[in-house]
């Protein structure tokens, strides 16, 4: 039995370089159902968009990597802010995904200043 198949997964950052990979791996393991929200679409630091996504898209797991970043640079100028917006948007993922009922939520990042 495959315990992929028939799972429903959002990968935010799944277009990322972490993200990507992980995307890859799912689907190597039989994972077909496999939501990737791009930042165009669903701005995830807006509450709006993470209860859109979530209707849009009714997940049995979450895998989360999206983040607010602009390189180095710009992470050393506005730390505070990448901070509070990746913040944000993860503690919403999360609570929405506990209020849509999502049976497994996954956060991972990296962080580099």
């Amino acid at each position: 039995m495959n315990f992929w198949r028939d799972k429903r997964v959002i990968v935010t950052g799944g277009a990322g370089f972490l993200g990507s990979y992980i995307v890859k791996k799912l689907k190597k393991r039989g994972c077909k159902n496999i939501f990737v929200p791009l930042v165009e679409d669903y701005d995830l630091t807006k509450e709006k968009n993470v209860i859109r996504l979530y209707k849009d898209y009714p997940a049995d797991i979450v895998i989360h990597l999206a983040a607010v970043v602009g390189g180095i640079g710009a992470n050393r100028e506005n730390p505070g802010k990448f901070y509070y917006d990746n913040l944000v948007m993860g503690a919403m993922l999360m609570e929405y995904a506990r209020q849509f009922k999502v049976d497994k939520f996954v956060a991972l990042g990296t962080i580099r200043f």
